[in-house]
């Protein structure tokens, strides 16, 4: 190995201590090779919280959530941006970042809630509840973001929601955290399915999209997680049913887990989201006892490897594009929620 590939070995070895050494220095030499066309490329690579961990603790130049690191290479003066994420996460880093090359490192990564409702049915829906202000979450594409008149993240959904202090708001396409947010408001949630015009006051209506990771956590599972594990503080994130997030210490975003974990002082942590997240943190907090996430895992995060980004960033391939009326219109949704914070 050359000493950056060496590098790279001695670093994953001391953070993923389980891997088998073979996969080790193959994962170690793949990761120099990226880095090093990163630099002759003037490129960033984005890598967010759910990456498998060898990815996550070797190539990007930023790890988050996804709408964090589309404002992080919204500040970047380099030519090129591969996202290390699912599809809407590389197309918000365009929506964000219009003059840049976005490159995604596999087509085939997509995502059960950005699947879960088309620009067409928000535009019916519109019309079903005229004057009703539309929140998207940012887990969704462009032509959606482009119907909607704000976008929210899993962390600001509820701040967001409140800001607007409308009577009712349409709230868009995760049914869970939805409910999450009425809950948290003492807002009445009301499904798309069921709800008429005029609809009721301090009405939250929402879509029943859900993410296929989040809804297969249940309450059974937090109570089997106690038993086993009495010590441990459980964290949901909130696309995970409003029962398994009250059964749980803490509902939050994979920021505000990690936030979590940086500022409370427990003996043991455990997180009920995408399996690999609890890996990539216990190696990024050795100081505290992360326990192993149950193995629940996302078909579309594991689409990204280190062979694919490297594929990616060699052949400048799966570039991000979007029309720009499209791009426009999304931007102002993701720009009004970045006023309210």
């Amino acid at each position: 190995m050359n000493p950056e590939a060496t590098a790279i070995y001695e670093q994953l070895r001391a953070k993923l201590p389980n891997l088998p050494e073979a996969e080790l220095r193959e994962k170690a030499a793949l990761a120099a090779e990226i880095n090093r066309l990163k630099r002759e490329k003037n490129a960033v690579i984005l890598g967010h919280n759910y990456m498998e961990p060898a990815l996550f603790h070797s190539i990007p130049d930023f790890t988050g959530d996804s709408l964090g690191l589309s404002r992080l290479a919204a500040e970047t003066d380099k030519d090129i941006i591969l996202f290390c994420g699912v599809g809407f996460m590389a197309e918000t880093a365009k929506i964000l970042n219009p003059s840049k090359t976005v490159l995604i490192s596999s087509q085939r990564a997509g995502c059960s809630l950005a699947e879960a409702i088309t620009a067409e049915e928000v535009r019916a829906l519109k019309a079903r509840f005229p004057g009703v202000p539309v929140v998207t979450y940012v887990n969704t594409y462009a032509e959606v973001k482009a119907e909607s008149d704000y976008c929210c993240t899993s962390g600001n959904a509820a701040k967001l929601v409140a800001s607007l202090k409308s009577e009712n708001v349409i709230f868009l396409p995760d049914e869970y955290l939805g409910r999450n947010v009425a809950r948290e408001l003492g807002m009445r949630a009301l499904s798309t399915d069921e709800a008429e015009h005029p609809l009721p006051p301090n009405t939250l209506l929402y879509w029943r999209g859900r993410c296929e990771v989040h809804e297969r956590f249940t309450v059974e599972m937090t109570q089997t997680l106690r038993r086993k594990y009495p010590d441990a503080v459980l964290l949901a994130h909130p696309e995970c049913s409003p029962e398994v997030a009250a059964a749980c210490d803490y509902a939050g975003s994979t920021s505000g887990m990690i936030r979590y974990i940086e500022t409370k002082d427990a003996p043991a942590y455990l997180l009920l989201t995408e399996c690999d997240m609890g890996e990539n943190l216990a190696g990024q907090y050795p100081d505290k006892k992360i326990l192993p996430t149950p193995r629940l895992c996302c078909p579309h995060m594991k689409q990204i490897t280190l062979e694919n980004v490297l594929e990616a960033l060699r052949e400048e391939k799966y570039e991000v594009t979007l029309p720009e009326e499209t791009r426009r219109r999304a931007w102002n949704a993701v720009e009004r929620m970045l006023q309210i914070g």
